[in-house]
C-alpha cells in the first residue's frame, strides 16, 4: 500500500517538473524575444528583459525541492505545497502545485490536531532531486495515525542535518509560531525577539519573501535592504531569498550604509556609547558653526581701481542670513557669498564714483556693479577669503579634523573621549555620523534640477549634426528622386537616445552603490546591537518605516545598544510597532541549552531561556590546560572535527591562535563549538556575559571548552563531565 502511494506521488511529482520545464522554456523563449525588442523603446525593453530574467532565475530556483507536502481536506479534496505555484492552462488554470505563500497553503503550517483547519491530513515528502524518497503522513480527527507517521519528522530531520557554509530555508518546515510571524499583516515595524536558535533570522527573511508574493508591485521596485551585523553573517544568510525566488534584495552591514566608506579602526566601549547617542548632533552642528568662522582681522581683496576688506561685521552678518536661510551649510555659502558681495560692491561703487555717480544714473551704476562682479569672480583673494570664512565641507573633511583637533572638540562642547590621532582612522560608530553631516552639510556642488535634460539636449544636438552629416553624404551620392532624407528614419531624440548610457545594474548593484536609495522594506538583524545614530541612519533609507527587526535584549553587547524596543522605536513609529516573541530553540540542543540558561540565569535572570525542541545524547565538557597544552589541544580539537561531515568553529578572547571572537559569530551556527578561556571572554568587559552567552549557544551537536583559570560560575558543572578532548 506505502509502495503503491509512493509510486502515485512520484508520478505527480514527476508532472509538476513537466510543467516546470515548460514554464521554464517559455519564460526563456520570452526572454530572448525581449532582447531583440522589436517596435519598443529602450526602456520598455529593458524592464521586459529585467522582469523575465527575473522570472527565469526564480523557475531555475524552484527545481530544487519543487513540492514538499500535500494537504487533505475532511471532504477528499488534494493540494499540493511547495516553492512556486504552477497552473494548469489547459484547464482554466487550475491550480497544480500551491505557492507556500498563498492563503490556500496556510493550512500545511497550522494545522494541529486540536485545530484542523477542515484539514483530514497532511503529507511531507522527503525528496532527492526530482525523485520522492518517502513520505510521512500526519492525521487530524482520528484516533490512530498511520504508521511511521511523526508530527516532528521532517523539523527533526531538518535541525539534526550537518551544517552547510550557509543558511538554508526552512520553507517545507515552517512551524506554526513562526508561520504567524512570517503573515502578519502589519503596516508599520514588527519586532521579532527570540533566544539563540528560536530561527528568528529565517523567519524574517521568510517574511520578506511572503511580503514580495503579497505585495509586489509595492515593494520590487525600490528593493529590500537586509542589515546584518558583519560581513560573514550576511554570507551565511544571503542565500536563503534566492533560493525563494527573490533576488530584489541588497545585504549590508551598518558600515556599508555609506557607499565608498572603509571601517579600519575599532572605538572604545565609551567612545561608541557617546556617538550612538543622540546628544552627538548638538556635536556636529556646533562643529559646523565653527566652521562658519569671522576673521580674526579684516581680510582685504584688492581689485583693479579700489581694495577692499571684508571686516568682522560684515562677516557675522553674512552668516546671521545664511544660517537663517535655512539651508544645509554648502547651500547656504551662497547666501553667505551674495551678503558679503553685496557688502563689498556697494562700498567699492561708493569709492569709485566719489564725485560724479549717483543712484539716480542707474544703468551706469549697475555697469559698474558688474564689472566688479565679474573681477571679484576671478579673484584669488576674494575666493581665498571665502574659503576660509565659509568653506565647502564634506562629511570627511568636517569629523575628521575633529576628531583629530581637542581645539576644535572643545569648541563644538565634545566630550575629550573623542579625540584620536587620526581623524580619518574610521569606525563602525562613525558611519551614521557621516551619513547625518550628508544631509547637514548639502552637496558641495549647487544641484540642477534639470541637468539631466540639459545633457539630453546636448546628446540631441550633437545627434542631429550627425544626422545632417548623413544627409550631405547622401546628396552627394543619390538623385533628388532617390534621396532617403536621414530624418525619415530617425529623430534626433531617438538617436540621442542610443548614445546615453544606461544603468544595466541589477537593482541590489544600484541601491547598495547609492546613499539616497529608499527601501520599501528593511529587516534589521542583531537590532540589539542598534544605537540611536543607527536608527536615523534606517529611517532615513526607509521613508515608510516598513521595517522587520530581529534581536535578542539579552544578547547585547555594544554599550549604545537598545536596553528597549519602545526607547528606540517610539519616536519613529509611536504606536505602530508590535511586538512578537519566539520561544523554541530549534538549534542548540538541550545538553548545551542547559549550559548556557545557567549563565544567562546570572545575567539576565528575567529573561527566560528558549525551550529546545531536540536532544543530541552527546553531553558538553571541559578540559584544564596549562599554558603549554592550549596550542595543542586546539589543534586536537581541529583535527578530530574535520573528520567529520559538518562545520566547526574556536571562539576565544583576542589573542587565542585560530580563534574568533564570539561577536564575529553573532547569527552564526555550527555542528561543533569549542570554546576557549571563557573566563577571560567573561572579564572582557561589562558586556563580557552576553558575549560568552553568545560563544555558548552556536553548537548545533557538540561543545567543548578549554580554560587556564578556573571556570565561571555558571559553567562549574561542566567540569564533573570528565570528558576530555
Amino acid at each position: 500500500m506505502y509502495e503503491d502511494e509512493l509510486q502515485s506521488e512520484q508520478g505527480y511529482v514527476t508532472e509538476l517538473y513537466a510543467r516546470l520545464d515548460a514554464e521554464r522554456a517559455r519564460a526563456k523563449d520570452n526572454y530572448r524575444e525581449a532582447l531583440r525588442g522589436d517596435g519598443e523603446t529602450l526602456a520598455d525593453r529593458d524592464a521586459a528583459v529585467r522582469a523575465l530574467a527575473r522570472e527565469v532565475k526564480r523557475l531555475d530556483v524552484a527545481d530544487h525541492g519543487l513540492c514538499f507536502g500535500r494537504l487533505d481536506t475532511v471532504s477528499g479534496e488534494r493540494s499540493y505545497v511547495g516553492r512556486i505555484g504552477l497552473f494548469d492552462a489547459d484547464n482554466e488554470y487550475e491550480p497544480l502545485l500551491l505557492d507556500w505563500r498563498a492563503p490556500a497553503a496556510r493550512a500545511f503550517y497550522t494545522a494541529t490536531a486540536a485545530s484542523p483547519e477542515n484539514m483530514r491530513r497532511r503529507r511531507q515528502f522527503h525528496t532527492r532531486g526530482h525523485r520522492v524518497v518517502e513520505f510521512t503522513d500526519e492525521m487530524f480527527g482520528l484516533s490512530g495515525v498511520e504508521p511511521g507517521s511523526s508530527e516532528d519528522w521532517a523539523l527533526l530531520a531538518a535541525v539534526n542535518a550537518p551544517r552547510a557554509d550557509g543558511m538554508r530555508d526552512i520553507v517545507a518546515t515552517i512551524q506554526a509560531e513562526q508561520d504567524e510571524i512570517i503573515r502578519l499583516d502589519h503596516p508599520g515595524v514588527l519586532v521579532i525577539e527570540g533566544g539563540p536558535g528560536t530561527g528568528k533570522t529565517v523567519v524574517a527573511l521568510h517574511r520578506v519573501a511572503y511580503l514580495l508574493y503579497t505585495q509586489r508591485e509595492r515593494i520590487e521596485r525600490h528593493g529590500v535592504l537586509v542589515v546584518g551585523p558583519n560581513a560573514a553573517f550576511l554570507n551565511h544568510v544571503d542565500r536563503v531569498l534566492p533560493s525563494l525566488g527573490e533576488s530584489s534584495v541588497v545585504f549590508l552591514t551598518p558600515g556599508d550604509l555609506v557607499p565608498g566608506l572603509h571601517v579600519t579602526a575599532e572605538d572604545t566601549p565609551e567612545c561608541a556609547r557617546l556617538k550612538g547617542s543622540l546628544q552627538i548632533l548638538d556635536v556636529l552642528a556646533a562643529a559646523i558653526a565653527d566652521r562658519q568662522r569671522l576673521p580674526e582681522h579684516p581680510l582685504s581683496i584688492e581689485l583693479a581701481d579700489v581694495t577692499m576688506r571684508i571686516d568682522a561685521d560684515t562677516a557675522q552678518w553674512a552668516i546671521e542670513e545664511a544660517r537663517a536661510s535655512g539651508l544645509p551649510h554648502n547651500p547656504a555659502r551662497k547666501v553667505f557669498i551674495e551678503i558679503i558681495t553685496f557688502v563689498l560692491t556697494e562700498r567699492a561703487i561708493a569709492r569709485i564714483g566719489r564725485g560724479w555717480l549717483t543712484r539716480d544714473d542707474r544703468d551706469a551704476w549697475e555697469q559698474v556693479r558688474g564689472n566688479l562682479l565679474s573681477e571679484l569672480a576671478d579673484n584669488d583673494q576674494f575666493t581665498a577669503a571665502i574659503d576660509e570664512l565659509w568653506p565647502i565641507l564634506t562629511p570627511e573633511k568636517l569629523l575628521a579634523p575633529l576628531y583629530a583637533s581637542r581645539d576644535r572638540l572643545h569648541a563644538a562642547s565634545a566630550d575629550p573621549a573623542l579625540w584620536r590621532s587620526d581623524g580619518a582612522a574610521w569606525t563602525l560608530s562613525d558611519v551614521p555620523l557621516l551619513d547625518e553631516l550628508v544631509d547637514l552639510l548639502g552637496p558641495e556642488k549647487p544641484a540642477h534640477q534639470n541637468a539631466a535634460a540639459r545633457e539630453r539636449d546636448h546628446e540631441a544636438e550633437y545627434a542631429a549634426g550627425v544626422l545632417d552629416l548623413l544627409e550631405l553624404r547622401s546628396e552627394d551620392s543619390m538623385d533628388d528622386e532617390e534621396q532617403l532624407r536621414a530624418q525619415h528614419m530617425i529623430y534626433a531624440e531617438d538617436l540621442a537616445e542610443r548614445f546615453l548610457e544606461r544603468d544595466t545594474r541589477e537593482l541590489a548593484e544600484r541601491a547598495a552603490a547609492d546613499r539616497d536609495w529608499t527601501y520599501r522594506h528593511i529587516v534589521v538583524d542583531e537590532a540589539q546591537e542598534l544605537s540611536e545614530m543607527d536608527w536615523r541612519v534606517l529611517m532615513r533609507r526607509c521613508p515608510g518605516r516598513s521595517f522587520t527587526v530581529v534581536g535578542d535584549l539579552a544578547q547585547r553587547r555594544s554599550a549604545a545598544g537598545a536596553t528597549s524596543w519602545a526607547a528606540m522605536l517610539e519616536p519613529y513609529v509611536p504606536g505602530r510597532w508590535a511586538y512578537r516573541s519566539l520561544s523554541v530553540n530549534y538549534r542548540t540542543p538541550a545538553e548545551i541549552m542547559t549550559v548556557a540558561a545557567a549563565l544567562l540565569a546570572e545575567f539576565a535572570p528575567d529573561v527566560r531561556p528558549p525551550e529546545s525542541v531536540r536532544s543530541c545524547g552527546i553531553q558538553p565538557w571541559s578540559r584544564q590546560v596549562d599554558e603549554g597544552e592550549l596550542a595543542s589541544a586546539i589543534d586536537e580539537f581541529v583535527n578530530d572535527e574535520a573528520a567529520r561531515v559538518g562545520t566547526s568553529v574556536v571562539i576565544g578572547p583576542p589573542g587565542v591562535p585560530g580563534a574568533v571572537l564570539a561577536s564575529e559569530t553573532k547569527g552564526l551556527e555550527f555542528d561543533a563549538v569549542l570554546v576557549v578561556e571563557p573566563e577571560r571572554i567573561l572579564a572582557a568587559g561589562p558586556r563580557g556575559a552576553a558575549e560568552l552567552y553568545v560563544a555558548l549557544t552556536r553548537a548545533t551537536q557538540r561543545l567543548g571548552v578549554l580554560h587556564r583559570d578556573p571556570l565561571p560560575r555558571a559553567l562549574a558543572g561542566l567540569a564533573a563531565s570528565g570528558a576530555s578532548v
